[in-house]
């Protein structure tokens, strides 16, 4: 297992981590198999979308807000609900196929780390699994 150290610096934000999960799965020698990325987060996420329009992670984070603002009739005396449900609402982890040694993404496809509940130092496990 690889773990990835992270320091988010905004509250919310969408970090691209498809380089450091190319990297792992590449050093792993494993040619066909699977790739599980995983935080331990209960107010962060993995999700994969389009890299190559910086804009799409400005939406996605803008269409989550709307979808649950931050002050609400939250009952959790942390203050950081709306954290949680987002990190419900899009998942803890991403499971990715490795074929030929490669990751097998789409085009504009990069796998991120969503950040709800920033800035914090954060960790996400890497773990290639051969087939």
């Amino acid at each position: 297992m690889t773990t990835l150290n992270l320091q988010s610096r905004q509250t919310s934000e969408l970090i691209d981590l498809t380089d450091e999960i190319r990297a792992a799965a590449a050093s792993s020698g494993i040619r066909e198999g699977m790739v599980l990325v995983y935080t331990p987060h209960t107010t962060a996420a993995i999700t994969i979308n389009e890299n190559a329009d910086p804009d799409v992670i400005t939406d996605i984070i803008n269409g989550l807000n709307q979808i649950v603002p931050s002050q609400g009739n939250y009952r959790h005396l942390e203050g950081n609900s709306a954290a949680h449900i987002k990190s419900s609402l899009v998942g803890a982890s991403e499971t990715l196929i490795i074929a030929e040694g490669k990751l097998v993404l789409g085009t504009w496809q990069g796998i991120f780390f969503c950040e709800f509940d920033g800035p914090r130092r954060r960790k996400v496990h890497v773990q290639v699994l051969g087939a």
